[in-house]
């Protein structure tokens, strides 16, 4: 069965997950994690494709990012994982493939489906057990969101210039978010539209992008309620 086209929209954020085969690792030294970051800006420049939020976990990588041009997040992604790929094998002298196929990847539309699937990405180095507060793990966007790092890969979204008037209220309000629990549905809610491809918002968010492209991007309980609404 063929797989769906990527939803790949200008202006419209995207949750994206690149996987370590067999969930084996991808970093292995602090030289990997600062390389990949470097290349992830040079390549976001390049494709036009704003990072607002990432984490690097050992054996995968969140980013929540908004691309500028139809294809821009599929030609980052590609480039990234290319180049990558390219040096881990050079460099450990190993061969084959590092990465579990495809990037997983789902739009994210409306205020606070943004926020959340940040927050999502951000405190996944918590629900592993890695760290106790997402302030204490060094590869991820809370550094520079909530925190005084100034990390210049991120490009603010303007739900989180809407946090506040000033970077320190913005942190503030971002850091105080970030450190409630999310609620089980909604993990459960971002894990299954970033698995299955799904568009992630409201229900008009979903009924207009589901029209403009005339394909189904949410499960069929939710998909029959927006086009009843």
């Amino acid at each position: 069965m063929p797989r769906a086209p990527r939803v790949n929209l200008p202006d419209i954020a995207q949750h994206v997950v690149q996987r370590g085969n067999n969930k084996q690792a991808c970093f292995f030294s602090e030289e990997d994690y600062v390389l990949y970051l470097s290349k992830a800006k040079e390549y976001a420049l390049k494709f036009e494709v704003d990072i607002h939020s990432y984490v690097l976990m050992t054996n995968h990588v969140h980013f929540l990012l908004t691309p500028r041009k139809n294809n821009g997040v599929s030609l980052f992604m590609q480039a990234l994982g290319r180049f990558y790929v390219q040096y881990i094998n050079r460099t450990y002298e190993r061969t084959g493939t590092l990465w579990e196929g495809r990037y997983r990847s789902t739009i994210v539309g409306t205020d606070a489906y943004f926020l959340q699937v940040s927050r999502y990405i951000e405190m996944n180095p918590v629900r592993a057990k890695m760290v106790l507060k997402a302030s204490d793990y060094k590869w991820s966007s809370y550094q520079h969101n909530a925190l005084d790092k100034n990390i210049e890969l991120i490009t603010p979204h303007a739900c989180y210039m809407a946090l506040g008037k000033t970077d320190e209220e913005r942190k503030f309000c971002y850091c105080q978010f970030v450190n409630k629990a999310i609620p089980e549905k909604l993990l459960t809610q971002i894990r299954d539209s970033t698995k299955k491809s799904w568009a992630l918002g409201d229900k008009d968010f979903i009924f207009k992008i589901e029209e403009k492209l005339n394909r189904r991007l949410s499960a069929v309980h939710d998909y029959q309620q927006a086009h009843n609404h």
